[in-house]
C-alpha cells in the first residue's frame, strides 16, 4: 500500500523546502504540483502558443512529463505569471490532478505539495499538513531568498504580492486554498526549518505506526 503525505499551504510558507526534507527522510517520491502549472505554461510559451485558449492549454497539460521538472527554470517571473492564468482553467486543472494522483501511487510513497492536495488532489491521503506563516514573515521570506541569490527587492511591493496571491488562491471557484478538514496545521512564523521538520516528523512517524 503506498503511503501519500499531502502538504498544502500559502507561498512562502516553507512548504517546499518541508516537502523536499520529508521526502528524503522517508525515502518517498517528492512531487510539487505548482511545478506541473509552471511547465505547462513554459511549454505554451516555448511553443508560440495562446495562453488564453484552454482547450489547447489542456492538450498541452496532458502532455507534461512529471518526473524532472527544473525547479530552477521553472521559477523564472515570466513563467509564473503565465501559470497563474492558465492555473484558473477547469480542464487545465483536471489534466494536471489526473496526472498528480498517478504520481501519488508511486511505491513506497509519496510527498506532494501544492495548494488543494489534502482536499482535492489526495483526499485520502495518509497524512495531510498544512503549512502556513503570517503574510509580514512570507514576504520577508521572499525578500531574503532574492537579496541572498543576489537580485534586489522592494519588501512592500512583495508583501503586497503575497496578499493578492493569497486572495487569488482562496478566492478562487475551482479548488481554493484551504485547510482539510483532517489536516494537522503547522504555523512556522516562528518555527526554523528544523523545529517544522521535526514536527512534521512526529505527526507522521505517529500516522505510519497505525498503519502497520
Amino acid at each position: 500500500m503506498t503511503l501519500t503525505i499531502a502538504i498544502d499551504g500559502p507561498a512562502a510558507a516553507g512548504k517546499g523546502t518541508l516537502s523536499r526534507r520529508i521526502a528524503e527522510e522517508y525515502g518517498f517520491h517528492h512531487l510539487d504540483t505548482g511545478l506541473t502549472y509552471r511547465a505547462t505554461a513554459k511549454a505554451l510559451i516555448d511553443a508560440g502558443l495562446p495562453l488564453d485558449d484552454e482547450a489547447v492549454a489542456e492538450k498541452v497539460a496532458r502532455e507534461v512529463e512529471l518526473s524532472g521538472l527544473d525547479r530552477s527554470v521553472l521559477s523564472a517571473h515570466a513563467i509564473g505569471e503565465a501559470a497563474s492564468k492558465i492555473a484558473v482553467m477547469p480542464a487545465v486543472r483536471r489534466a494536471l490532478v489526473e496526472a498528480q494522483r498517478d504520481f501519488s501511487r508511486k511505491e513506497p510513497g509519496t510527498v506532494l505539495d501544492g495548494r488543494d492536495i489534502g482536499t482535492v488532489v489526495c483526499p485520502d491521503a495518509t497524512v495531510k499538513l498544512y503549512v502556513t506563516a503570517s503574510p509580514e514573515v512570507r514576504a520577508k521570506r521572499r525578500y531574503d531568498e532574492i537579496v541572498a541569490g543576489g537580485g534586489t527587492a522592494d519588501y512592500d511591493s512583495i508583501f503586497e504580492d503575497v496578499k493578492k496571491r493569497d486572495e487569488r488562491d482562496m478566492g478562487r471557484a475551482d479548488s481554493p486554498l484551504r485547510p482539510a478538514a483532517d489536516a494537522h496545521l503547522l504555523d512556522t512564523s516562528e518555527m526554523s526549518i528544523e523545529a517544522a521538520f521535526q514536527a512534521a516528523k512526529t505527526l507522521i512517524d505517529a500516522a505510519l505506526q497505525r498503519k502497520i
